[in-house]
């Protein structure tokens, strides 16, 4: 599904260059739940915002289904991106001003889903994530897990083949977490989501098959997950 090759990221400051990422190469298989760690400042967020089509590398190529996504426009991208990308952020990125119900059924009105398709996508969403008493609550009302629970479902409801998690549980507790956790184990079992996620927590890294870890923008080395546990 995702191929890297040789991707590099940075930026001039003054007369130097600073390199958020060096010569990056990756492949993630369609269904596969890799996991990406490393500790700050290592290049973690911007490598997944490359893969999700919200940044650009400085060099290299990026292949997403055989597409060149480094050859693409910018529309092609953005296409792409709503089309197969669902992303998860450790700060939700829910819109304050829209009840529950709405945030979920944006994405749906920037694909021109009809509105009875669209109420009948947003019921089951609400349903299986047993948030149905929430629905006309504003974000600002629920707690750090429940808008994390909207933020995943949000990122779903597209159904997305690609979910791409940043430090998903980074702002919530523990059994919060194991929640989430829990839920994208699911999806990628059951429903065979491809999942990359970025995480300090080296108990939720082990929920995935394999384990990548970052160090100076480079790929440091890469190893099978421990066992996860359901």
């Amino acid at each position: 599904m995702i191929k890297l090759r040789e991707i590099t990221k940075s930026y001039m400051h003054g007369f130097s260059r600073s390199f958020i990422l060096r010569r990056v190469s990756l492949d993630v298989g369609e269904g596969e739940f890799v996991s990406i760690m490393g500790p700050s400042g290592s290049g973690k967020s911007t490598l997944l915002h490359i893969m999700g089509m919200l940044d650009e590398p400085s060099s290299g190529e990026y292949y997403f289904n055989d597409e060149p996504v480094h050859k693409l426009s910018e529309r092609r991208r953005t296409d792409l991106h709503r089309q197969y990308i669902g992303f998860i952020f450790q700060a939700y990125h829910l819109i304050d001003d829209l009840t529950v119900y709405e945030n979920l059924e944006t994405p749906l009105l920037y694909k021109k889903i009809k509105g009875s398709e669209r109420k009948s996508m947003v019921a089951d969403l609400l349903d299986r994530f047993n948030i149905v008493a929430k629905k006309d609550l504003f974000p600002s009302q629920l707690s750090g897990g429940q808008q994390q629970l909207v933020a995943v479902a949000r990122a779903l409801i597209i159904k997305p083949r690609l979910i791409l998690a940043d430090e998903p549980t980074g702002n919530l507790h523990s059994s919060q977490g194991d929640v989430i956790m829990d839920l994208l184990c699911q999806l990628n079992e059951e429903d065979g989501v491809t999942i990359v996620q970025v995480t300090h927590n080296e108990k939720y890294a082990g929920y995935g098959h394999r384990v990548v870890h970052l160090l100076d923008g480079r790929v440091e080395r890469e190893e099978e997950a421990v066992l996860r546990e359901m």
